[in-house]
């Protein structure tokens, strides 16, 4: 018994020297853990942003286009259309996207469309060179991506001349719709933008 009791008081140091060791271990741990999920969310970041300019790379150089997509970067509700049909792409590769809003857009690499006539109504230009317009570009760049069957029933009359006509008052109003200055009020804007272009070899903003 002396032996037992003299054995107990060892155990119960012990048991509160692992107890102190254990919780001295959990006091820690978060301070570790709260390091990964900063180090995990710039990893998702690093990545989302390298595949990200790896696709707008894909796009600016793929040479086997199909049809071009003429577009205005600066239409709110126009770009979500052309969004979706980027996200599409992805699988066919069979658009090249060309923004007519950038400082960078050239009417000569598209059929010599300048920016005006681009932005009275959508504009889009086959591979060997024909131009489409109003209903018949979007059911051209629709059936690309694989989603012809949406404006299929635009290719029959009356509904043709119908959609067309409906279109024709969108792309008139368009820039009233979301909330733009009256497309005479851009031009003018682009225009003095172009001349500051030139004259100081540097794009005013």
């Amino acid at each position: 018994m002396a032996r037992i009791g003299s054995v107990l008081p060892r155990c119960a140091n012990l048991s509160r020297s692992i107890f102190s060791s254990s919780q001295l271990s959990v006091a820690n741990e978060p301070r570790f853990l709260s390091i990964k999920p900063r180090f995990d969310l710039r990893c998702q970041i690093h990545s989302s942003t390298k595949s990200k300019i790896t696709t707008e790379l894909k796009e600016e150089n793929n040479n086997s286009w199909k049809i071009k997509m003429l577009y205005d970067g600066d239409c709110p509700l126009c770009m979500r259309e052309v969004n979706m049909l980027k996200e599409r792409n992805k699988e066919y590769g069979a658009i090249k996207f060309v923004d007519i809003s950038s400082k960078d857009y050239s009417p000569k690499e598209n059929q010599d469309l300048d920016y005006e006539t681009a932005m009275g109504r959508i504009h889009a230009i086959e591979s060997d060179g024909i131009v489409v317009t109003d209903v018949e570009a979007f059911r051209r760049l629709y059936e690309e991506v694989g989603l012809g069957w949406i404006y299929a029933i635009t290719k029959y009359e009356p509904v043709a001349k119908i959609a067309n006509a409906v279109y024709g008052l969108w792309a008139k109003y368009r820039m009233q719709i979301t909330g733009r200055p009256p497309l005479e009020v851009v031009l003018e804007n682009r225009r003095k933008l172009e001349e500051g272009c030139r004259d100081d070899k540097a794009c005013k903003m």
